[in-house]
């Protein structure tokens, strides 16, 4: 079968992160670990890549669609990004280019119908209490269970992020829906609302929508971990999350990676 091809799908890069408490997205921090200044946040690049999806099956993959992403190599603030896609057998093959590198790689597809997650399979733990732990090898042991408490997606920040994405699909603000980017960005909330972390980098995810959600909803998770491993230096956490919308709604289902203590960390204790 002929594969066919969607994009490029253009944006200028935007760090939307530059003043929260990860300082990977911070220029000065960022530099001292080698990179040339604060990166995009890993779930603004998976927005980028999940225009062409949505160009290719509209509503249908923001309800029940799945994709896949790895980021390989950093997008900075302000930086032109090239989004591709390659069609065959039903799947797009994505590819993020920016500083004539490739900076992602991802897969999206349209399952013919929604896969239910069990909610009672996911055990519902309050977000930990202030001061939280610091994140190790103990409080992020595979089998801890962590909460998210319920936030709103507001129509201020639902806008604000449009504007920001330089997202040009229309569906969004015609339709009052959530952007993809939103569900993804719970499984870094799970992770940072319940440790104190330092800087930390997400490194891929896999998500599976199961309904459309609505500007105006709540946004909560359960989450347990999987997996916390060393690789290069680098301390590795994954956690299998399912994103609730208001409450109990199964929104998404989430396998979340992230380097919760770089190499460089580690090294300069």
């Amino acid at each position: 079968m002929t594969a066919a091809y969607l994009g490029p799908y253009r944006v200028a890069a935007f760090n939307t992160a530059h003043d929260s408490e990860n300082k990977i997205h911070n220029d000065a921090t960022a530099r001292r670990f080698g990179f040339s200044g604060g990166l995009v946040p890993g779930v603004d690049v998976y927005g980028y890549m999940s225009h062409l999806p949505v160009e290719r099956w509209g509503r249908a993959w923001l309800e029940r669609g799945s994709a896949e992403c790895r980021f390989l190599k950093p997008v900075y603030d302000g930086d032109s990004v090239s989004v591709t896609a390659r069609e065959e057998n039903g799947t797009l093959a994505i590819t993020v280019e920016s500083r004539g590198e490739v900076c992602a790689v991802g897969r999206a597809a349209l399952p013919e119908a929604a896969t239910a997650s069990a909610l009672a399979d996911f055990v519902r733990v309050p977000q930990r209490p202030e001061p939280r732990p610091p994140a190790d090898e103990k409080s992020l042991a595979v089998g801890t269970w962590l909460g998210l408490d319920p936030y709103p997606i507001t129509p201020e920040m639902a806008a604000r992020y449009l504007a920001d994405a330089h997202e040009t699909a229309p569906i969004y603000a015609a339709e009052g829906l959530a952007h993809p980017r939103d569900m993804l960005r719970v499984g870094n909330f799970a992770i940072s609302r319940n440790v104190v972390l330092g800087p930390w980098i997400h490194t891929g995810s896999r998500i599976r929508h199961l309904a459309l959600v609505r500007v105006g909803s709540t946004l909560s998770a359960r989450a347990r971990v999987t997996r916390n491993y060393e690789h290069k230096g680098h301390q590795i956490v994954e956690i299998d999350a399912l994103v609730l919308a208001d409450g109990d709604q199964p929104a998404a289902h989430l396998v979340h990676t992230a380097i919760y203590r770089p190499r460089q960390v580690a090294e300069a204790a």
